[in-house]
C-alpha cells in the first residue's frame, strides 16, 4: 500500500553557506537510506531556515517479504561418513536451524550446504525512526555543536519533529525531541506552534503563516520583485547567484527593499562598495547609467506593513562599515604603494618570503621578456616596475580586510598614485585566470606578470616537494598550469615549460629531481585546459613513445587540428588503416629517418603510394588540418598496398624498403599525434 509521508526536521536558523555545501548530498544521503531499508520511492526536498522537509507523495506502508539464502561448505567437507562435521553443523548454527533442516545447491561448480528463509518486511512507521536518525546523522554541514543533555551534536538545535505518514503522526525521537503533528510557522505570524491535522494541512499552515516552503518559489518571488524594484525606480539590481543562494536560505517570506548610503562613500572603488555589502551584509548592490550609485537591495524577512524602519535599521548598519573601508583607503593612499614589511612575511618553508618570491618572479619575467619582449612591445622598464609593485597591496589595511580584493586595490591605489594604465592593469590582473570561467590578462605585459607569479609558484612548489596529491592542491598548482597553458595559447607566447624549468630550475632548492615531477604534472592537467576534448587525442599529441612534447602553441595547434578532424567520417574511415601500419611499426623508432630506395619498389600498388606520399610530404601545408587531410587522403592507396603487397617479403632489402615506405608516411603523421593512442 502507498500514503504521503511528510518529514519536517524543526531547527533553529540554519547558517546559509554550510546548508547550501552539503545541499547536493542532503537527497543523496536519504537515497541511500530508503535502498539500505527496501523503501526507495520518488521523494522532494525543501528547505527554510528554520526546518528540513521530505515530502514523499506516495510511500511504501509496508516492505516487501524478501528471501535470505545462504551457502554453505561443499558436501565433501560438509559430511564425514555420514556425519555432519563441525563445519556442517556451525553452518546450521548461523542459520539458526537444526542440520537436518538444511538442504544441498549447485555453486562454483560444486555440490554444497545451502539455506534459505522469508524474512517478513516491516511495516515503514517501525523503520522511520531509525531511518531519519540515520539520514540526519550522515549530513556533514562542517562544525556542529552539543545543546542541552544531548552527547551528539548538529550544526543547529532540533526543536520540533513532525513525521507523518498517511494521516497518522508516526512517533519517534530525534535528539530528545519527540514527534508530534505540529509545526511552527513565521515567527512574527505566529509564535507558537500549531497543529497539523492532515499533510495537506500542513502545506496550508505554512502558506497561511507566511512561510514559502519551496526554495524555488522564494527565488522566484525575489527575482520578479526585483524587476518590478528596477521598473519603479529606473535602476537595475546586479544579482550575484551565489548571493542569491544565500538569501533564500535564509529566508522564509523574502521582500526585497531599496535602502541608500551616503554619497560620499562614493569615493570608494565601486569593488570595496560592493564586497562590503555582499560580504557582510548580504546586500544587492544597484546601478543606474551602468555607474554603482549610493544604494543598496536588501531582502528582508520582516512581516509588517510598513518596512521604513527595516530600511533605516539596514542603513544604519551599512554605514559604519563603509566609514571603515574609507578610512583605510584614505590611509593607504597617504601610505603609497611600498613592499615594506613583505620581507618579514614567509610565503612557504624552503621559499623564503614574500620579498623573495618578488625577486624570483622578476627572474622569471626576465626570462619570458626574453623570448617575446620585443616582439609584443612590451616596455621592459614598466614590466619590472609592475613586477615591483605586484605584491605591495598585501600590505595594505584595505587588503588586510577584504583579502579577496587583492591586486584590484593595487590597481586603483597605483592608478591614484600616478602610476601608468599598463603597469596598474598587470597589477589587477595578475590573478587571473582565477576560476574556469575567468577571464584573462587582456596586454602582453599583463600576461607576462601573471605567467611569472604562476610559473614561480609551480616551480618552487614542485622544488620543494609540494606536489598536489589526489583532491589536495592548496596552492591551486592545478589551476596555475590551466591558466599559463591558457595565457600563452591567447597571447601567442611561445613557452616550452621543458625549456623554461631548464633555464630556471637553478634558481630553486636543489636535491630534488623535481622536473620529471612536473611535465608529468603538467600532462595530467592539459585536459583542464582542453574541455570536452577527447583525452587520449590529448595523449597522442604530449606523450609519444618516451619523448614527451610540451611546447604549448605546437600542442595547442596539434590538439586543435586532431580534435576536429576526429569526428569526421574520413577520420573514422582512415582510422583502422592508419592503426594498422602504426602496428607494423610498432618496434621501429620514430624518430630515425626512413629512407625509400624507388629501385626497390616492383609492385604497381607500393609505386603509386610512393609518388602519391612523396607530393603530399613534399607540398607546404599552412596548418596541421590541412596536412592531416592529405595524408589520411593515402588511406585507399594504403589499402590497395596492404591487399596487393606483402609488407614482410622475404628479400630483406625489400622488407626494409616497404617498412620504409609505410614509416615516411606514417612518421608525418607521428610528428603531430601518434594515433594508435586515440580511441574513438
Amino acid at each position: 500500500m502507498l500514503k504521503p509521508l511528510l518529514i519536517e526536521i524543526g531547527v533553529e536558523e540554519l547558517p546559509a553557506v554550510p546548508l547550501l555545501k552539503e545541499l547536493n548530498e542532503i537527497e543523496k544521503k536519504w537515497v541511500t537510506v530508503l535502498e539500505k531499508n527496501g523503501l526507495l520511492g520518488e521523494f522532494e526536498f525543501y528547505y527554510t531556515p528554520r526546518r528540513l522537509v521530505l515530502w514523499h507523495r506516495e510511500f511504501l506502508t509496508h516492505q516487501e517479504d524478501r528471501i535470505e539464502e545462504f551457502y554453505g561448505a561443499p558436501l565433501e567437507m560438509a559430511l564425514k561418513d555420514g556425519v555432519p562435521t563441525p563445519a556442517a553443523l556451525g553452518f546450521a548454527k548461523k542459520c539458526g536451524v537444526e542440520f537436518d533442516q538444511l538442504s544441498k545447491a549447485q555453486k562454483g561448480g560444486k555440490e554444497v550446504l545451502y539455506f534459505s528463509r522469508t524474512v517478513q518486511g516491516k511495516a515503514s512507521d517501525e523503520l522511520l525512526g531509525e531511518m531519519i536518525d540515520q539520514w540526519i546523522k550522515s549530513l556533514n554541514f562542517g562544525k556542529s555543536m552539543r545543546w542541552g543533555s544531548n552527547s551528539e551534536s548538529f550544526i543547529r538545535p532540533i526543536r520540533w519533529v513532525n513525521v507523518m505518514l498517511g494521516e497518522q503522526s508516526v512517533d519517534i525521537e530525534l535528539f530528545g525531541v519527540a514527534s508530534k503533528a505540529h509545526t511552527y510557522v513565521h515567527r512574527i505570524s505566529h509564535f507558537e506552534a500549531k497543529t497539523v491535522n492532515s499533510i495537506h494541512h500542513y502545506f496550508d499552515l505554512l502558506k497561511e503563516g507566511s512561510v514559502t516552503l519551496f526554495p524555488s518559489e522564494r527565488r522566484e518571488n525575489i527575482l520578479t520583485s526585483f524587476a518590478r524594484l528596477e521598473k519603479e525606480q529606473g535602476i537595475t539590481i546586479e544579482v550575484d547567484n551565489d548571493l542569491l543562494d544565500e538569501v533564500v536560505a535564509i529566508t522564509e517570506h523574502p521582500t526585497p527593499l531599496i535602502g541608500s548610503f551616503d554619497e560620499s562613500f562614493l569615493e570608494l572603488p565601486p569593488e570595496v562598495i560592493i564586497t562590503s555589502m555582499k560580504e557582510h551584509q548580504r546586500y544587492f548592490p544597484v546601478f543606474k547609467d551602468g555607474k554603482l550609485i549610493n544604494a543598496f537591495c536588501v531582502v528582508s524577512n520582516a512581516l509588517t506593513d510598513d518596512f521604513s524602519k527595516v530600511i533605516e535599521g539596514n542603513e544604519r548598519v551599512l554605514r559604519p562599515r563603509l566609514s571603515d573601508a574609507l578610512f583605510f583607503y584614505r590611509n593607504d593612499l597617504k601610505k603609497g604603494l611600498v613592499t615594506t614589511g613583505l620581507e618579514k612575511i614567509v610565503f612557504m618553508n624552503g621559499l623564503g618570503t614574500l620579498r623573495e618570491k618578488i625577486e624570483r618572479e622578476k627572474m622569471v619575467a626576465q626570462v619570458l621578456y626574453d623570448l617575446v619582449g620585443s616582439s609584443m612591445n612590451i616596455d621592459k622598464t614598466a614590466l619590472m616596475r609592475a613586477m615591483d609593485l605586484a605584491k605591495a597591496d598585501l600590505m595594505s589595511e584595505m587588503v588586510y580586510e577584504f583579502t579577496e580584493l587583492q591586486g584590484l586595490m593595487g590597481y586603483y591605489y597605483a592608478l591614484a598614485l600616478g602610476e601608468s594604465n599598463d603597469i596598474a592593469i598587470a597589477i589587477k590582473e595578475q590573478y587571473l585566470p582565477n576560476g574556469e570561467e575567468s577571464a584573462l590578462p587582456s596586454t602582453p605585459m599583463s600576461a607576462i606578470v601573471a605567467m611569472s607569479l604562476k610559473l614561480d609558484t609551480l616551480i618552487g612548489m614542485f622544488s620543494i616537494g609540494e606536489i598536489p596529491t589526489g583532491s589536495r592542491d592548496p596552492f591551486a598548482l592545478r589551476r596555475a598550469v590551466n591558466g599559463l597553458i591558457k595565457i600563452a595559447v591567447e597571447h601567442q607566447i611561445p613557452l616550452n615549460f621543458s625549456t623554461l624549468i631548464d633555464r630556471l630550475a637553478h634558481h630553486y632548492p636543489t636535491g630534488k629531481e623535481y622536473k620529471k615531477n612536473i611535465e608529468t604534472f603538467i600532462i595530467e592537467r592539459l585536459g583542464g585546459a582542453y574541455v570536452g576534448v577527447n583525452p587520449s587525442i590529448i595523449q597522442a599529441v604530449v606523450a609519444k613513445d618516451s619523448v614527451v612534447e610540451l611546447d604549448v602553441l605546437a600542442l595547442d595547434r596539434k590538439i586543435r587540428a586532431v580534435n576536429g578532424i576526429a569526428s569526421s567520417d574520413m577520420f573514422v574511415e582512415a582510422f583502422s588503416t592508419f592503426k594498422r601500419v602504426s602496428n607494423i611499426l610498432k618496434d621501429e623508432d620514430m624518430s630515425d629517418t626512413f629512407v625509400v630506395d624507388p629501385d626497390l619498389l616492383h609492385e604497381d600498388a607500393e609505386r603509386h603510394l610512393y609518388e602519391a606520399a612523396s607530393l603530399v610530404i613534399k607540398d607546404q601545408h599552412t596548418t596541421f588540418e590541412e596536412r592531416l587531410d592529405s595524408l589520411f587522403g593515402l588511406k585507399d592507396l594504403l589499402n590497395s598496398f596492404f591487399d596487393k603487397v606483402m609488407v614482410n617479403a622475404e628479400d630483406v632489402q625489400i622488407r626494409a624498403n616497404r617498412k620504409a615506405l609505410i614509416g615516411m608516411i606514417y612518421q608525418e603523421i607521428y610528428a603531430i599525434a601518434d594515433i594508435k593512442n586515440i580511441t574513438l
